[in-house]
């Protein structure tokens, strides 16, 4: 039984959760299997039309130089990756208990996740160096939209580079079915999907360098910011008289905390999964057999909810999502009529910055 969990268990963020062990003392009930797959196809749903709502939303922006806006689109686009491919993936294995989509999406579902994890991170990273820039030294150079499409390109240049191992190593095999004590014919066909390496230390020396890179020095990046940015924030509080200062530092503030908290909600639903691999790579043996597959499925459901954390929470703090999202509804039902609400860009309303002051290479007016 170890050894087949050896085999099939997963041991980076991004790899594929795998259904339950087909044999042994303590396999999963059809009741938890069944919870499973409706906690993942509820994910599936929330994300999918969560994300296409924001990114609609967006779009239908006049404000197209808006470069904080360019990359809360970008993290939409990876989360919709995973919704489209990578959980229906892991529903319908989930299900079968066997992968049955051929070799193809063996390889194209954990370098989607690996690539989509790997563009949400860094896409938080350049909003946070955006934010920086823009609030500590605001009569400074300002990247306009063509250097945010730039950053957008390379992001996903280098996160399709640091996902190639999976299209290398991903196998389709039929190894941990063979010495079952099962009728041969009972597990004829059956394969799995998992990673074949060279050797255990290039493992992890990928998987090691995978989370440092894909979670620990990005947020450390990003909290340091952040840090800096509500330090400057305080201490322009505590020295504005001016009313029009005051209401801009208020709302460079509104800003900075919803942002922090889109931060702060992807490091913690990535979190127990980190730990999870993290534990597993280096000391598997303290992860029990019976409980090994529950906890990482739980571990992978937070995961996975960090798809539906981004429009969530952007709906919910930022009243100009409310309403170009409502604006869109209504034009969806109503096509020849024209609303009041489309004129308005959303940066310029409630909870984002005004216009002038995130705009670039505009004449700005400096907080």
């Amino acid at each position: 039984m170890d050894e087949l969990l050896q085999l099939l268990s997963p041991n980076a963020s991004q790899r594929l959760p795998l259904p339950w062990a087909p044999e042994g003392p303590c396999g999963a009930s059809v009741g938890s299997s069944t919870l499973l797959i409706l906690a993942y196809s509820a994910l599936l749903a929330v994300g999918l039309v969560g994300n296409l709502c924001l990114v609609c939303a967006i779009a239908r922006r006049r404000d197209t130089r808006n470069v904080t806006s360019i990359f809360i689109a970008n993290l939409a686009c990876s989360d919709l990756l995973v919704s489209l491919l990578c959980l229906p993936v892991t529903v319908i294995y989930t299900l079968m208990g066997r992968w049955v989509l051929g070799e193809l999406l063996c390889k194209a579902s954990p370098f989607a996740q690996c690539l989509s994890v790997t563009v949400s991170i860094l896409s938080l990273a350049w909003i946070a160096l955006e934010r920086h820039r823009l609030i500590l030294h605001p009569t400074g150079w300002r990247p306009g939209a063509g250097h945010a499409y730039l950053a957008v390109a390379l992001t996903w240049l280098v996160a399709g580079l640091v996902s190639l191992p999976f299209l290398a190593f991903s196998v389709l095999t039929d190894e941990p079915f063979r010495n079952l004590s099962l009728p041969p014919d009972a597990l004829a066909g059956h394969v799995v999907c998992l990673e074949r390496w060279p050797s255990d230390s290039h493992r992890l020396a990928y998987t090691t360098g995978l989370l440092l890179f894909q979670y620990c020095l990005p947020l450390l990046l990003i909290l340091a910011c952040y840090c800096r940015i509500f330090l400057r924030l305080r201490r322009r509080r505590d020295v504005l008289e001016r009313p029009k200062d005051t209401a801009r530092a208020a709302s460079h503030r509104r800003v900075s905390v919803m942002l922090a908290c889109l931060v702060g909600a992807f490091a913690a639903c990535w979190l127990p999964l980190t730990v999870f691999n993290t534990l597993y790579d280096w000391a598997h043996e303290r992860i029990s057999v019976c409980y090994h597959d529950l906890i990482f499925s739980l571990c992978h459901l937070a995961a996975m909810a960090s798809t539906c954390v981004n429009p969530l929470l952007y709906g919910f703090l930022n009243s100009a999502f409310q309403r170009e999202l409502k604006a869109l509804l209504t034009r969806c039902s109503c096509p020849g009529r024209k609303h009041a609400d489309e004129t308005f860009p959303l940066a310029t309303v409630s909870t984002e910055i005004s216009k002038a002051s995130l705009r670039s290479g505009g004449d700005a007016t400096h907080a």
